[in-house]
């Protein structure tokens, strides 16, 4: 097994910008589950956008999405808060959010949200939290993983190196999918 490993040391820098996100998955009591993705964008240093100076350290984008998915990952419901922005027009892309109700967490996902909500229709930041609270339901909708027929594989096999089906972790794991081939 690998030691744990960290970046090398770098060399001499100073600290612009830092982004922190993220991602949490909750049980709800009423069989639903929200995924919450949280977005912090600070400055090290004074910066301005327009007539707004920002201070060292204060939230730039301070900003939140709840998606409410059933046990298939279909949108239930979306919520959107915008607790800090750079420019007053941020706000006008939270309402046209709601058009991903109904769409699912899955294959496909990224064009969905290039489709409602690309270019000036939505926000960039909203467009990346939104790609990966896919990966974060996945991790915390029990079963969303699996195909309900059994003879399908569980659907993160065949997308990384791990869970190459020609690979010693399927062997391991999932024999009956050991080599397998989609069929046309």
């Amino acid at each position: 097994m690998l030691k744990d490993r960290m970046l090398p040391t770098p060399s001499p820098r100073s600290p612009l910008h830092q982004r922190t996100i993220s991602l949490n998955g909750y049980a709800r009591e009423d069989g639903l589950w929200d995924i919450e993705a949280h977005l912090v964008d600070t400055k090290s240093h004074v910066f301005n956008t327009g007539t707004i100076q920002w201070e060292p350290g204060q939230a730039i984008h301070d900003m939140w999405i709840r998606l409410t998915v059933n046990q298939e990952l279909v949108i239930q419901a979306i919520e959107v808060a915008m607790d800090s922005h750079p420019h007053p027009e941020c706000p006008e892309v939270i309402p046209p959010m709601d058009s991903l109700i109904g769409a699912r967490l899955g294959k496909g996902w990224r064009k969905t949200i290039e489709l409602h909500l690309g270019g000036i229709k939505g926000c960039t930041h909203l467009r990346e939290l939104l790609a990966s609270m896919a990966t974060a339901a996945f991790q915390a909708v029990p079963g969303a993983l699996f195909d309900a027929d059994e003879n399908k594989p569980p659907l993160y096999l065949g997308t990384c190196k791990s869970w190459d089906f020609d690979g010693a972790a399927v062997l391991r794991h999932y024999p009956k999918f050991y080599q397998w081939k989609p069929k046309p």
